[in-house]
């Protein structure tokens, strides 16, 4: 009885009685959410131009967050030091478009998926030779202060983040709705060949896809890095973006936005009103709990194309 009327009456009247802080905790989690929305575009985009989920999108975030702060540590300045590391995430676009890609045309979407995980374990050792496996500080200047607005707390770090993250995404919207190459991508992904024979050049939609991709990935891990901190962990991260993509859609840039923004309040306001039912420590698997209970009532998402299947 005591359980039900924890997770049933408690938290709405705690709700109730202090709607300030309940505010406080839901634009908390929205700030969040848009930094899980930014992680879950770079599996957007590589969706929408392969049709398979890239597995290795956890370990680009991590591959150019290092390369970010291997040029930082040699005295390169940040934004110098941001347009190198765009550098080489356009050239890692370059090698693995060489090296994987055009060897996989037309083949069966678990043949992609298979290699992503390759690319993933590649991508961690990598990483791991070239910078070492320590955690790295990374700074690049923004404010991290916490201030009172009206009766809330806010942080500065984190409104700068999500204003950032909410600008790319802006950005990679319009680029899909009003691009030629946003239209190329959703061809390329239905049908390989097909793209192929009305003249759409595979090969450079797929370097122009992962490059973007990367300077997502590279984004993402400058906005989490700066907040917790360059390390292996921060390839974790990035799967909180598998509960964002279930209930956006796969192939949805606005999806990804609404599922981002889903996660970060729902896992927030979780933790703060029913985590004490639960013993505590609920933020880290609501998101995925959620995600679970979304598949059987809409599997496609919020923004997913349904497919119906003639049998």
């Amino acid at each position: 009885m005591e359980f039900l009327e924890a997770v049933f009456v408690l938290p709405f009247l705690d709700m109730a009685d202090s709607p300030m802080f309940l505010l406080e905790v839901i634009i908390g989690g929205l700030l969040t959410g848009v930094m899980y929305s930014l992680v879950a575009l770079g599996f957007v985009l590589i969706f929408k131009a392969s049709g398979v989920f890239n597995f290795a999108q956890g370990a680009m975030v991590l591959f150019a967050a290092l390369a970010l702060v291997g040029f930082m540590e040699k005295g390169v300045p940040v934004p110098l030091a941001i347009l190198m590391a765009i550098g080489v995430m356009i050239a890692l676009a370059f090698i693995i478009e060489k090296l994987m890609l055009r060897h996989l045309v037309n083949q069966e979407g678990i043949i992609l998926f298979m290699a992503t995980i390759g690319l993933n374990f590649i991508l961690e050792g990598v990483g791991q030779i070239a910078w070492g496996s320590d955690v790295k500080k990374l700074d690049i200047g923004l404010p991290d202060e916490s201030f009172e607005w009206g009766p809330m707390l806010l942080n500065t770090f984190d409104i700068s983040a999500a204003i950032i993250a909410a600008f790319m995404v802006t950005i990679l919207a319009l680029f899909f709705q009003y691009t030629a190459t946003g239209r190329a991508l959703r061809a390329v992904a239905d049908d390989h060949q097909a793209a192929l024979s009305v003249g759409i050049p595979l090969k450079t939609i797929w370097i122009i896809v992962w490059s973007v991709a990367g300077i997502v990935a590279l984004v993402a891990g400058i906005m989490w890095g700066a907040k917790s901190g360059v390390q292996f962990s921060l390839v974790l991260i990035a799967l909180k973006a598998l509960p964002v993509l279930i209930l956006g859609g796969f192939t949805s840039v606005p999806g990804a936005i609404i599922g981002g923004l889903i996660i970060g309040v729902g896992e927030k306001v979780a933790e703060i009103y029913w985590g004490p039912a639960f013993g505590g420590a609920i933020e880290g698997w609501f998101a995925y709990m959620l995600a679970l209970a979304f598949l059987l009532f809409r599997p496609q998402g919020l923004f997913g194309e349904k497919i119906i299947e003639r049998v």
